[in-house]
């Protein structure tokens, strides 16, 4: 790999990774690095307004960027944004950033990476929406390669020197509400029942009655959209199940997480953090591929049929076959196997 030449120490450093709460988890070993490589510098990050609980209050990044990109869709508020637009340049140019990387790669990201003015603006050669155009450097990344993996190719490329790869977390207090769940709970299971896409979801009903056999007790965990199939998969768990989908912050998710025995999830973001923190993942996929998104790291089962049409990458299916022929009993096999 080519390295790309950086003619001073960098004092400050800008990192653009708006979404999602995944892909946040995954760029945080290359945190890691880039701090390890250039210790005196501030790190600053551009992330989606409704995700920077992920990265408040952590050690390693001195600025947020929250912005609004779910807005600055909305064709009725195309003034307002162009208000927004206009301040946010001139803010992100004034800051005099040394280096800017766009690991997001899109064209809105690409705009915000050339609006800074930086000298060494870095993305990813396979960038989307034409924004390899705003970059002075490319790194070729790759396509079948897990997330984690891609994005320490552009760390590398910067100097950075690559020995263990670190998942350093946010500093989080725990909540009283958090406390006393896990006092009151005890010994604990995550479920992660959501996904974004719901091709991608394992059948409600399936997680109950696993959660119903399994020897400790689960906490159903998700965003206030999943809050009714964690209702659902309470009922069939026959007691063993407790929902609190819809009922946490960033914050206290990730605090719930981190204090669980192993999780058994979809393809999710909440999958990535438990990853993250170590903690053994039994993940169940079907249209996606888990080379690119499974769970990083050792001590991780994946659970998957073996229909010839997956991984198609489908947001939309007739019958999901690859999801609905997972059986409880395989799913409860693996959790055995590594709990």
């Amino acid at each position: 790999m080519n390295k790309i030449s950086i003619k001073k120490i960098p004092k400050k450093i800008l990192v653009i990774k708006p979404s999602s709460l995944g892909d946040i988890v995954h760029s945080l070993p290359f945190l890691n690095a880039v701090k390890d490589a250039f210790p005196s510098a501030e790190i600053h990050w551009v992330v989606a307004k409704g995700l920077e609980g992920l990265l408040e209050n952590h050690p390693m990044v001195k600025r947020l960027w929250v912005i609004n990109k779910d807005q600055w869709k909305n064709l009725k508020k195309i003034k307002e944004t162009a208000i927004e637009f206009k301040s946010l340049f001139k803010e992100l140019e004034d800051e005099s950033y040394d280096i800017v990387i766009d690991l997001q790669g899109l064209l809105r990201s690409g705009i915000l990476t050339y609006a800074t003015r930086a000298s060494v603006r870095v993305g990813f050669k396979e960038a989307r929406e034409g924004s390899i155009l705003f970059y002075t450097h490319k790194v070729k990344g790759g396509r079948e390669i897990h997330a984690v993996d891609r994005y320490l190719k552009i760390a590398s490329a910067v100097g950075c020197e690559i020995e263990d790869v670190k998942f350093p977390m946010p500093l989080i207090i725990e909540s009283k509400s958090v406390k006393k769940l896990k006092e009151d709970i005890g010994d604990y299971a995550v479920l992660v029942p959501g996904a974004r896409w719901k091709t991608k979801r394992w059948q409600p009903a399936n997680f109950g009655k696993l959660a119903s056999i399994l020897d400790i007790k689960t906490v159903i965990v998700g965003s206030a959209s999943d809050a009714e199939i964690a209702k659902g998969i309470e009922f069939c768990s026959g007691g063993k199940a407790l929902s609190i989908a819809g009922k946490t912050d960033i914050k206290e998710l990730i605090s719930i997480i981190g204090g669980a025995r192993y999780a058994i999830t979809n393809d999710s973001g909440p999958m990535h953090i438990a990853a993250a923190f170590g903690i053994p993942v039994v993940a169940i996929f079907g249209p996606t591929n888990p080379v690119r998104t499974g769970p990083y790291g050792r001590n991780h089962i994946i659970v998957k049929s073996d229909i010839g049409c997956a991984p198609c990458y489908k947001k939309n299916c007739k019958r999901v076959k690859c999801m609905d022929d997972v059986s409880v009993e395989k799913v409860y096999e693996a959790v055995m196997s590594i709990c």
